[in-house]
């Protein structure tokens, strides 16, 4: 039987997370990723299969931030903007698979502090 590492395990809890987050057009989905340098969020329509808008600290306004709280404070903050700019107030969450702590915490916070509803 093979070892399961937090890898692994997050990508099954995230496929399972999938199966019942979908999003819409009228509310698409704010995916968010982690590695260990960046911070990822989008706006996904699943419907049509496209991202709407996105951020990461890999741009410039950013700088060398890393992967913490704070990169993902701002992070929440930028892709909140460009959604409400777009006309999109609500959205679905999906936390990617990981725990709703810490960084996604900050992220989703500071989303719904911008004007995201979800």
């Amino acid at each position: 039987m093979a070892l399961k590492n937090r890898k692994t395990n997050r990508v099954q809890v995230h496929k399972r997370i999938r199966k019942k987050l979908r999003g819409s057009t009228a509310r698409p989905r704010l995916a968010v990723f982690f590695s260990n340098k960046n911070v990822y969020a989008q706006l996904i329509d699943d419907d049509k299969g496209c991202t709407l808008c996105s951020a990461s600290s890999k741009e410039k306004d950013f700088g060398a931030a890393g992967s913490n709280v704070e990169t993902a404070t701002k992070v929440g903050f930028a892709v909140a903007e460009r959604a409400l700019a777009k006309n999109i107030n609500s959205v679905v969450f999906d936390r990617g698979g990981f725990t709703f702590h810490g960084k996604v915490k900050a992220l989703a916070e500071a989303a719904r502090e911008k004007g995201l509803q979800f």
